[in-house]
């Protein structure tokens, strides 16, 4: 029984790659203001009959943490996901996918200062070799090229995933007492009403019959379904278990962009992304402090940069 529930992590997982192509998709149907509202206004809208008497009991809670919730919120949904939109517009799905798949590593970084977590020697190494997998990707297997300017579609995709990175610190920092439920009802609320201005400011493109089932797979699968999967699989696999699965993120992703946006690979997106990948692995699985003194110091399995809830 215990083997069914990494089915949870893993559907998860794949919702959000797939997610990532949605975003590539939705960059030639619809404005990335307009998808962002509608994805989180279609969140809320339908889980107000089964969060809104609970959010009523726990008003007192939200109203004294609101603005924590509008924090995160900002971190979480907003900044997020609307510049992975607009990023969508000039990178691939792929590069998308190698980029967010620093999100655990930039959490453990955040994580040191904040709450004291020892450096270890796979943090060190690991940073030192995501680094160098993603300059390699994004450079076309010529880091030496960066040095003239990153790209801007990549450069507001590492900007969304440091934001996310800080988005999973601040959740476990703060520990806002609400249900799993109503903390992310409440969110989606409050992102809808804070993407409503640049919303009517900007395009305000209608839902047309190409941009609607983006919009769907945005708003239900991707805001509702994976993250209630997620919570799932902590509760029964640990969050240490769970978490591994971020790492499938780039190679899910880059399959579905092969196969719906008939996306090329290269030698560079197998060396760029595995580099990624074996950095974020390693900096998660090898805990020798950096010095003997802070042996007691161990990142624990438990700890924030394991425990995202990916939006």
């Amino acid at each position: 029984m215990r083997l069914f529930y990494y089915l949870f992590p893993l559907t998860a997982v794949l919702i959000w790659s797939g997610n990532n192509v949605v975003g590539k998709i939705a960059a030639s149907e619809i404005a990335p203001e307009a998808i962002s509202f509608y994805r989180w206004a279609l969140a809320a809208l339908l889980l107000t009959p089964f969060c809104f008497k609970a959010a009523r009991r726990h008003w007192s809670v939200i109203r004294q943490h609101k603005l924590k919730l509008f924090i995160l919120t900002l971190l979480g949904m907003v900044i997020y996901q609307s510049l992975s939109y607009v990023a969508a517009h000039s990178i691939p799905a792929t590069n998308i996918g190698v980029i967010l798949a620093l999100t655990p590593l930039l959490t453990v970084l955040i994580s040191v200062p904040a709450f004291g977590i020892s450096v270890t020697w796979g943090i060190v190494c690991g940073v030192l070799i995501s680094f160098y997998g993603v300059a390699f990707f994004m450079s076309g297997g010529h880091p030496a090229t960066l040095l003239s300017g990153f790209g801007q579609g990549d450069i507001l995709m590492l900007v969304a995933t440091l934001s996310y990175a800080l988005y999973g610190v601040m959740v476990k920092y703060w520990k806002v007492p609400l249900p799993t439920w109503v903390f992310i009802y409440a969110q989606a609320v409050i992102a809808a009403c804070t993407l409503l201005p640049t919303f009517l400011l900007g395009s305000t493109d209608p839902i047309t019959p190409r941009s609607a089932p983006l919009i769907l797979y945005a708003g239900i699968l991707a805001s509702i379904l994976a993250p209630a999967l997620w919570v799932i699989a902590l509760n029964k696999l640990s969050a240490h278990n769970t978490a591994i699965f971020m790492n499938l993120m780039p190679v899910f992703t880059t399959l579905i962009a092969v196969v719906l946006l008939s996306e090329s690979l290269h030698s560079y997106h197998y060396v760029g992304g595995g580099l990624t990948l074996a950095g974020v692995i390693l900096s998660q699985s090898w805990h020798r402090p950096l010095r003997k003194k802070a042996a007691h110091g161990v990142p624990n399995p438990e700890h924030p940069a394991l425990n995202l809830n990916r939006s």
